[in-house]
């Protein structure tokens, strides 16, 4: 009546070409990944850590909070800069939380 079934065995002798066809579809996520999102994310990084390190005396800073200020002083060996943010009124800024470095000595748009 009805015959039971029996498991393949003559797949056994390319059992290594499966595995490898199985692996090359997360290959190419991870290049296609390395190229999307690493690559350029790498790429901002060292841009901003240039912005950051050129930073000079009556630069208009922007931070990462959204304080406008003019560097007022600058230490080398610091991580530290003065940013005066009004007349008279100078805070310290870590460098790594500026986000944008405008026109040096430039006026800020009004709004």
């Amino acid at each position: 009546m009805i015959t039971p079934a029996f498991a393949q065995g003559a797949g056994t002798v390319a059992g290594g070409a499966e595995i490898a066809l199985q692996v090359v579809p997360f290959v190419l996520i991870f290049v296609i990944m390395y190229f999307l999102i690493l690559r350029p994310q790498q790429r901002r990084v060292k841009d901003h850590q240039a912005l950051v390190k050129n930073v000079r005396r009556d630069d208009t800073i922007v931070t990462n909070g959204g304080l406008v200020g003019r560097v007022v002083k600058v230490m080398d060996e610091a991580s530290e800069i003065e940013v005066e943010i009004a007349p008279n009124v100078r805070v310290k800024v870590v460098r790594t939380m500026i986000s944008e470095v405008r026109v040096k000595g430039g006026p800020v748009k009004a709004a």
